[in-house]
């Protein structure tokens, strides 16, 4: 969505705030696979066919550090860990984040502006009927397959925007919630205090766009996350999960049938093509979403 809204919009007239739960400590390095995953993405080097990383990897340093008896559950390619080993030197020299970030984000030509959701550690931690997990070990090591019974956010309570997250949501012209897991992907993102306040201050200018299409996510769990967790696993659901924060809710055609029951929670519906896996359909559908708002 990021990609789509820069490509329709230009990068420089899009701020992308970013979670920062799904971070992870691994053979010592720092690595923020969200934000990765969106720089790459804006710096057109995503291996779009697995959704993350550099496209056309090596990994012959995880291969190594495996053959050395280290972890190798969590993938890390050969370029990919000189990210790292970047973000992670300027870490631990005492450099905040979302400086770090700002630095990667211009060495790699990404005009569009990205911020993390705040400089601390925060953790997204994942109760299920095995123990609770951090979300990495969840999500990648036993590959999601435990149930979902709760989400938690370890340290977001002493945690504070990160520098200009909230100038950037009081200024903008719209405030858009992107298609992604609301309970793993962005709810991190709305427990660092003060986020989710100046979110629902913009109510009337901020839209939700559904991350489920004919009942069914595009990527990971959700729908069972949904269900699992006692929502609808559906585009209403997320509506639902939403309709004291945006006034509008985009939707795919596929669920154009919903509409009647969204528009009665007090939302906006509003239906437009909204999948993105191919790159090159992504100006279009973002155009077509900035079109549908205005």
């Amino acid at each position: 969505m990021v990609d789509a809204l820069a490509r329709a919009l230009g990068p420089s007239a899009v701020t992308a705030i970013v979670n920062v739960g799904d971070d992870l400590e691994f053979l010592g390095l720092q690595v923020s696979p969200d934000l990765d995953t969106v720089v790459y993405t804006l710096a057109g080097l995503l291996d779009e066919e697995r959704g993350w990383g550099v496209r056309d990897e090596t990994t012959n340093a995880l291969a190594t550090a495996e053959r050395l008896g280290g972890e190798s559950w969590f993938m890390l390619g050969d370029r990919d860990i000189g990210l790292h080993l970047v973000r992670t030197s300027a870490l631990r020299s005492g450099e905040p984040l979302s400086t770090v970030t700002a630095r990667i984000s211009a060495a790699l030509g990404v005009e569009t502006r990205l911020l993390p959701a705040c400089d601390e550690r925060v953790r997204t931690m994942v109760a299920t009927p095995a123990g609770e997990l951090d979300f990495q070990s969840w999500f990648v090591g036993r590959r999601h397959t435990d149930p979902v019974v709760g989400v938690r956010f370890e340290g977001a309570g002493a945690a504070s925007p990160a520098p200009g997250v909230l100038q950037a949501l009081a200024e903008a012209d719209r405030v858009l919630i992107a298609p992604s897991n609301p309970f793993v992907s962005i709810d991190p993102i709305l427990a660092v205090p003060g986020i989710r306040a100046a979110v629902a201050e913009r109510r009337m200018d901020a839209v939700a766009v559904s991350p489920i299409v004919g009942g069914r996510a595009l990527r990971g769990p959700l729908a069972e996350m949904l269900g699992g967790l006692g929502h609808e696993p559906s585009a209403l659901g997320v509506a639902r999960l939403y309709a004291d924060l945006v006034s509008t809710f985009v939707l795919d055609p596929a669920d154009a049938v919903l509409v009647p029951t969204i528009e009665a929670l007090g939302l906006r519906a509003v239906v437009v093509p909204t999948v993105m896996v191919d790159p090159l359909e992504r100006e279009e559908i973002g155009r077509g979403v900035v079109e549908a708002l205005t």
